[in-house]
């Protein structure tokens, strides 16, 4: 039977110029929906494993709409909730060779912005399920949102299922009075695997203080704060331009460092939602490899597979993924 991931966070409607136009280019904006947290259950989905999120939606038809786009994509959305009448939103400029994207956001008053923990009961939607993922974004939205992903943590540890948290977070998205600090340590005690990097660990945690510390060494530093985390995944990414990048996943799996092979992306179309589809890749690796080598080079060629597709969402399959860590990097047309 396919296993099972949770994921819960705000899905937002993106608007971009076509192609890689300008803001000041555009007169029509292309619409997508997606979310860190959504977009890492949607990957899950293409990679055959089942998958719910929980979110809220405004009660109007943009809310609707958005939900069937969950839908589309074959994610069960029986316990997202509705209420008040806003989406969140974000525009995109897609960068191109040495011209970087730019995103802009209004989520501020968003629907999910308003959620509060008594709108969702984790039992019920933990009760069969083998995962459960949350970011650092969720906690940054609002203190209700904060609130709901501590529920959510502490029942799946109560029911023995495993969490991962990608906790890098965006330090400028903290605007309710609580900063990062006072808020992400106590969602990470009860992570099993822990999604970040060097310079993520030393803001949220001050490890390694003003030197610039190994990621084996921070990991093991986090580790010793938090004895339920098994494993610290990271990457690392050369920008050699906004079309060309390197990326290489990376895992601490509490002995030894262990490198993915290093992949060549010479032709970026979407960077957006490539880290959510590395997260994707780290569970579906950890669920379904006794190797964590194999589970770590899934990721990274699941991550690297994303920079190929439009869009936040990651639509490839594990035979995809497979294929790319077997080495064949061809591109040849399939008949």
């Amino acid at each position: 039977m396919p296993k099972k991931v949770i994921t819960f966070g705000e899905v937002m409607m993106r608007l971009s110029p076509p192609g890689h136009s300008m803001f000041s280019q555009a007169t029509s904006f292309d619409l997508v929906y997606g979310g860190g947290e959504a977009n890492v259950a949607i990957s899950c989905a293409y990679l055959g494993m089942k998958a719910a999120h929980v979110t809220r939606f405004p009660d109007n038809a943009l809310g609707k709409a958005a939900t069937q786009f969950l839908r589309k994509h074959w994610l069960s959305t029986e316990h997202v909730v509705y209420g008040d009448n806003m989406l969140g939103k974000y525009f995109l400029e897609k960068g191109a060779s040495y011209r970087s994207s730019e995103v802009i956001y209004e989520r501020v008053g968003s629907a999910f912005s308003l959620i509060e923990p008594t709108m969702i009961d984790w039992e019920d939607v933990l009760k069969d399920a083998d995962w459960f993922h949350w970011t650092g974004i969720t906690p940054a939205i609002s203190e209700g949102a904060a609130k709901c992903c501590l529920q959510a943590v502490k029942m799946a540890n109560k029911m023995g299922i495993p969490v991962s948290g990608d906790i890098n977070s965006r330090k400028n998205m903290w605007k309710y009075g609580k900063n990062m600090q006072e808020v992400i340590p106590e969602l990470t005690q009860y992570c099993d695997v822990v999604i970040s990097s060097t310079r993520g660990l030393n803001e949220i945690f001050g490890i390694g203080g003003e030197e610039k510390m190994k990621f084996s060494l921070s990991s093991k530093a986090l580790m010793k704060m938090y004895p339920r985390i098994k494993k610290v995944v990271g990457k690392t990414r050369n920008s050699l331009s906004a079309s060309h990048q390197q990326i290489q996943g990376k895992m601490w799996d509490g002995n030894a460092l262990l490198k993915a092979n290093l992949l060549d992306i010479t032709h970026v179309i979407d960077r957006v939602g490539t880290g959510d589809a590395f997260a994707s890749g780290i569970i579906y690796g950890l669920l379904h490899y006794d190797d964590d080598l194999q589970a770590i080079n899934f990721a990274t060629a699941a991550c690297a597979l994303k920079h190929t597709v439009p869009g936040d969402v990651n639509m490839v399959s594990e035979e995809d993924v497979v294929s790319l860590m077997d080495g064949n990097t061809s591109g040849k047309i399939r008949r």
